[in-house]
């Protein structure tokens, strides 16, 4: 099968999103099928090779921006479009990127979503030119609903199969200002008819995005995340120290700001004076305000020497990072569509305390390898984790039990298996839509 992915990429810092389409990939190729992978707006950052070397970026973040601004920048010749692509200006200027104003970023989501009707229409021109003479694909996919708007164009130029995978764009989009939230839902569930069919990350996700998007649900297929888990070597060894550990993005949404709570009132308690807390993950420049206001609640309480904040650590960093935990938890405050970082907490043989709501019980129950407690709740949290603390032979059953079900269930291979039943049934549906309009004339 001829597949192009196209997955924006996050420049310097790490994306999950990323992760998981250059690893999704990769093993498409390993199982004998041609996969393009074509990184929109910034270089793709991973901790494996780049499957996206040699391709050029599209949609380059500058030129989008430029052209969201002044009618001029969407006349450009292409010898200034392909240098304001270049991808080490672009890491220089996502170097350099703070938090973006609102409601400019609303504008510019609602007009990606207009695709050939946006003020980025050029730029989808300019992809489509390259991949005809690049690639003839049965299915083009979509790495999140945001691209949407290209899927009309896609069909109708390259006559192919387009799907779409959805996880997370909710969370985005309700924190756009007015008009542009309802302009932007409105604009995706008016583009949700032209992709065949959507790859969904959990169950929870695809019946919230069906009634978000006014989308058929059986449109909607789950193909849960996987993981390379050999990757991932379990600690065989106790750490000297219980060991709270936490990899995500480090921000108030991911539940950063309640594990620290709940982590001092342990220490307040008298019973887990030796307890440390390990942090871990992506920061951005907008994140930086955030985390030095923990750490100055961490040193008012004398805290601070008993946390360790690592950010943007590499696979090796990562893999040792996850081995020397005792438990780990990502106490998201939003409706998390997955949570990658608990697959990557149960490889290494780590029990989990996730929240009880969005995809965790899900999650959990299909892993079997950690506890809920009650959500954006400090003391239930703190409850949770000293309870698996506290029972180190529970804690380990549920690590092992947890570790055998991802090696087994939630491997990259069993995720390139779904995703491909779901792009071949797109293709079919494709052809047969097209038999119709053939019989219809």
């Amino acid at each position: 099968m001829n597949i192009v992915q196209l997955t924006p990429g996050a420049g310097g810092m790490y994306c999950g999103c990323c992760l998981r389409d250059n690893a999704l990939v990769h093993e498409l190729r390993r199982q004998g099928h041609a996969v393009l992978l074509v990184p929109l707006y910034l270089p793709l950052k991973t901790d494996e090779p780049d499957r996206s070397a040699g391709t050029p970026v599209f949609f380059g973040g500058i030129n989008v921006y430029l052209q969201q601004k002044a009618a001029l920048f969407r006349k450009l010749p292409p010898v200034l479009d392909r240098l304001l692509d270049a991808p080490s200006l672009l890491n220089f200027a996502a170097g350099f990127a703070t938090q973006p104003d609102p409601h400019a970023l609303g504008a510019l989501v609602v007009s990606m979503l207009k695709g050939e009707e946006g003020k980025q229409a050029k730029e989808l021109d300019r992809l489509l030119v390259w991949l005809k003479t690049s690639v003839r694909p049965d299915v083009v996919v979509l790495s999140n609903a945001l691209l949407s708007g290209l899927a009309r164009k896609v069909r109708a130029e390259l006559d192919t199969a387009v799907v779409i995978t959805l996880h997370g764009e909710d969370t985005f989009l309700d924190s756009l200002p007015e008009p542009h939230r309802t302009l932007a839902w409105d604009e995706m569930a008016r583009r949700a008819g032209e992709a065949e069919a959507f790859v969904v990350v959990s169950h929870y996700y695809a019946d919230l995005m069906a009634q978000r998007m006014n989308a058929p649900r059986q449109r909607m297929h789950v193909v849960y995340n996987g993981i390379a888990s050999e990757k991932f070597a379990p600690n065989d060894t106790t750490p000297r120290a219980p060991v709270i550990g936490y990899f995500a993005r480090m921000c108030a949404t991911k539940g950063l700001g309640t594990l620290v709570d709940a982590f001092c009132l342990l220490k307040q308690g008298g019973r887990m004076q030796d307890l440390k807390l390990r942090v871990g993950g992506t920061v951005t420049p907008a994140d930086e305000k955030f985390l030095s206001a923990l750490r100055a609640k961490l040193q008012a309480q004398s805290l601070l020497a008993h946390v360790e904040f690592r950010p943007n650590l590499d696979l090796a960093d990562k893999q040792a990072f996850f081995e020397g935990l005792s438990v780990f938890s990502v106490p998201a405050t939003y409706g998390e569509s997955f949570g990658l970082y608990v697959l990557e907490a149960l490889a290494c043989g780590v029990p989990v305390v996730q929240p009880r709501h969005a995809a965790f019980p899900e999650v959990l129950a299909a892993t079997g390898g950690g506890v809920l407690c009650e959500p954006n709740d400090v003391r239930a949290l703190a409850e949770a984790l000293e309870r698996l603390l506290l029972e180190p032979d529970k804690a380990h059953a549920l690590g092992q039990v947890g570790r055998a079900t991802v090696a087994r269930e939630f491997t990259v291979e069993r995720m390139a298996r779904n995703a491909l039943h779901v792009y071949e049934a797109a293709i079919t549906l494709r052809r047969a839509k097209q038999q119709t309009v053939r019989e219809a004339v």
